[in-house]
């Protein structure tokens, strides 16, 4: 992965609200077996003490940075983690942490 590309990303999830917001969706991935992974956002917004137009922003920022992907179902927006980025990262962090010498 690109340093700009990993950059967008960690500046989408820099802001409080946007990162409170994946993490609600991602807590939805892991407990939703039964539905795919998928996540109503109608179902998380009562969560969060911001509007559903800051929502809506926040959505599209984390689209932007390809951490997740929605489809429109009729009225519902449902929202995926996109799996292969979020192993993408992690590999980075780990491969970043692992190349760096132990702090003494």
């Amino acid at each position: 992965m690109d340093i700009k590309k990993t950059a967008k990303i960690f500046k989408a999830l820099s802001n409080s609200n946007r990162l409170e917001l994946y993490l609600k969706i991602a807590e939805a991935h892991e407990t939703g077996f039964e539905t795919g992974g998928e996540c109503c956002v109608a179902d998380i917004i009562g969560c969060l003490n911001i509007g559903a137009p800051t929502i809506s922003h926040h959505i599209e920022e984390l689209v932007n940075a390809d951490l997740i992907t929605t489809e429109k179902r009729g009225k519902f927006l449902i929202c995926r983690i996109n799996e292969q980025l979020v192993a993408e990262v992690g590999k980075i962090l780990v491969l970043n942490r692992l190349d760096k010498n132990p702090i003494r």
